[in-house]
């Protein structure tokens, strides 16, 4: 089965997922990578350039910011809230990650990887309680996907290739 073309994954579904929760075993996996980048870089390390736009740090920054969205949208569903169609991620984020960059960046390395760690775990934790038939893509109308591993991992992946290069 291919990869579902505009839905708010990062990654691909494969199957029905409506009773799985192997999303959890996932992120759990990719937390601990990051857990053991945050546990042993340095303020150097974190301060190495991933790409033109992006230190280590700010990757991490990036990371919780975009897990802080699923909180976001947890609370809203948890409050019985509807999702509204402004709830979608946009088809381009590019402008998103644009946007939060300066802020992003202006926060202390060491803090970023703090807080990209302990939103990683609230975020988890979080999605293991949800209802799967309230979530994408079980629900189809949900912009809430709980499978946080495959953005966590790509960016990961860029991380310790930047370290590596270094």
């Amino acid at each position: 089965m291919p990869c579902r073309q505009g839905s708010p994954a990062t990654g691909c579904i494969v199957g029905d997922v409506s009773d799985d929760r192997s999303y959890i075993e996932e992120n759990a996996r990719e937390r601990q990578r990051l857990r053991a980048l945050v546990d042993r870089l340095t303020e150097a390390d974190l301060r190495t350039p991933v790409n033109d736009h992006w230190t280590v740090a700010a990757v991490f920054g990036h990371i919780a910011f975009w897990d802080a969205r699923v909180l976001s949208l947890a609370d809203k569903l948890e409050r019985g809230d509807a999702f509204t169609p402004s709830d979608a991620e946009p088809e381009d984020v590019d402008w998103i990650n644009d946007s939060s960059r300066p802020f992003i960046h202006a926060v202390p390395p060491v803090e970023l990887a703090r807080l990209a760690l302990e939103i990683a775990e609230q975020t988890d934790a979080r999605v293991a309680t949800l209802p799967t038939d309230r979530l994408w893509p079980a629900d189809p109308q949900s912009p809430l996907y709980a499978v946080r591993a495959a953005h966590r991992g790509e960016h990961l992946d860029e991380v310790e290739a930047a370290l590596r290069a270094r």
